[in-house]
């Protein structure tokens, strides 16, 4: 009788086979597979998972834990009185990773940040396009093109960044995953070799793991970076094992062939809670599910149409039915737990003779309509296709019919940036920065049309007050400035506000050291298994 190898059993086999008997090895149960293994080109939270966080660093790093920046590949800076110049003094003695694809000859210094930083601002650089169809869509998105005028190699150690206008959130930006930090040495041998595509596909980075080998939609392997600046991983070996329904990956820890997992079924967390093997780990989200019209396209074009189908969706049935109470319905576009969130504004009611009223008087009839559907679980959406459902019926009781569509995640998230796309996308964020900019800016910005933008909506009004809040300095007035903004979404609605989640991470008793972030990342740095 031949007997499958289990997953755990085939990890074991694999360890034992590199002769590395008493390693320890951490697995993941991840969600979803990577777009790509370069984060300067995306902007999905399991890409950085596989990618930014594993094998990079950026200059600036999150804090374990908060929404504060500390030294990373910087050791420290100096902003100018002006504002406009940020100089980094770099951290000396950091070496690139050694690979079985590639042996670094000299360590990190000024030439890989300015590499890293040149490659999506400026269009003349060979690595510009160097993945077909690439649109750097967070460097894009947030402005920076227009918001700098040069990076300076000051002397190995040392990078000039020069603005041409204050830009409040500059330090947070710089943490985020999209800056990392690549290696310009071996950049310049595969570009020597004519093996360009090979940077997105083989990464090579500064951070505490070395990237082994991608497994397509099934596993990612990792082992612990020998010479990182940071001090070696507890954890010897770190593999993150694809998993995309979430009561396979609950299976899957009950049994002990993963020890951590992400967005779990509502369902399933007060069975989590009373397994003795299991602990939990929650906390407020750092985010927003919403449903995105596209605002170019009729009858989607008009503010009417937009609101009588807001009107028209009972959130709090997709919070009871998908979150089983662990959400809360949203109405702004940043959640309640970030500065600058404007409570006085007042929610669409859920009225459906209402909305149907006001679409008879916008002189829309018959309306048929696409309703995307995640294919993937997020924390801000645990199951899009059971909410796309209820806003079917929803739409069903006012005379709308809605077609639900779905693709793979990663076609998902590139078709649904189309400027022509048609109907309306759920989607959502967790907060990259703590910065309300990083929301209303990256998701709403007239730069975010046709990327991050899924409502190509572009509101001079809107615009102008969150560019204002990018350049002032106090806290307070770009609380003021952002406050008149909600204002202007809510008004205006390009969205259908739909929920704000409770974040659930569910892992083995015996892992230690995680910290769950409340920028919704997962990082294993730190990590270690109780013997």
């Amino acid at each position: 009788m031949i007997r499958k190898l289990t997953f755990a059993a085939a990890l074991l086999a694999a360890t034992a086979l590199a002769g590395a008997a008493n390693a320890k090895t951490f697995v993941y149960c991840s969600e979803a597979s990577p777009e790509g293994f370069d984060p300067g080109l995306y902007t999905g939270g399991n890409t950085f998972d596989a990618s930014a966080h594993p094998v990079y660093n950026r200059l600036l790093e999150f804090k374990k834990g908060t929404t504060e920046v500390e030294p990373g590949l910087a050791e420290s800076y100096e902003v100018s009185d002006d504002g406009l110049q940020y100089t980094f003094k770099l951290r000396q003695g950091v070496k690139f990773q050694t690979t079985d694809f590639f042996t670094p000859t000299r360590e990190f210094n000024a030439d890989d940040v300015i590499f890293s930083f040149e490659r999506p601002w400026k269009e003349d650089n060979p690595w510009h396009k160097y993945v077909e169809g690439a649109s750097w869509e967070y460097f894009a998105g947030m402005g920076m093109p227009e918001l700098l005028d040069k990076i300076e190699k000051v002397d190995d150690h040392t990078v000039r960044f020069t603005l041409k206008r204050k830009e409040a959130p500059f330090l947070a930006n710089v943490a985020m995953p999209f800056a990392s930090i690549l290696s310009k040495e071996y950049a310049d041998k595969l570009q020597a070799d004519g093996k360009m595509n090979q940077m997105n596909q083989m990464p090579l980075g500064t951070g505490p793991f070395t990237f082994v080998g991608y497994q397509q939609d099934a596993v990612i392997r990792y082992k612990a970076n020998p010479d990182y600046w940071g001090g070696k991983q507890p954890i010897d070996d770190l593999v993150f094992a694809i998993t995309t329904d979430a009561a396979v990956r609950y299976q899957k820890l009950k049994a002990g062939e993963c020890h951590l997992m992400p967005y779990p079924n509502a369902a399933d967390v007060a069975s989590m809670k009373a397994d003795p093997s299991l602990k939990i780990s929650e906390q407020e989200g750092l985010n927003v599910a919403y449903l995105a019209y596209n605002a170019t396209q009729a009858p989607f074009d008009k503010v009417e149409v937009r609101k009588a189908l807001n009107m028209a969706i009972n959130k709090q049935a997709i919070v009871d039915a998908v979150f089983q109470g662990a959400a809360t319905p949203a109405k702004n576009p940043i959640p309640p737990t970030m500065w600058s969130y404007n409570d006085a504004i007042e929610d669409d009611k859920y009225d459906p003779e209402a909305a149907k009223a006001a679409l008879e008087a916008a002189g829309v009839k018959d309306l048929s309509m696409k309703v995307w559907a995640m294919p993937v679980a997020r924390p801000y959406m645990l199951n899009a296709r059971r909410a796309a459902e209820l806003i079917q019926s929803d739409f069903d009781k006012i005379g709308v019919k809605v077609e639900i569509v779905s693709y793979e995640w990663a076609e998902y998230l590139d078709k649904s940036k189309a400027k022509d796309r048609d109907g309306a996308v759920i989607l959502g964020w967790t907060g990259d920065n703590g910065d309300p900019d990083n929301f209303l800016d990256t998701l709403l910005g007239c730069d975010a049309v046709g990327g991050n933008n899924r409502a190509q909506w572009c509101n001079k009004e809107f615009d102008d007050l969150v560019t204002k809040a990018k350049e002032a300095s106090d806290q307070a007035e770009r609380t003021k400035l952002y406050e008149e903004a909600q204002v202007v979404f809510k008004r205006e609605a390009p969205w259908a506000t739909l929920d704000h989640s409770l974040a659930i991470v569910p892992m083995r008793k015996e892992v230690q050291g995680f910290v769950q972030s409340p920028l919704g990342d997962f990082t294993f740095d730190g990590v270690d298994l109780a013997e």
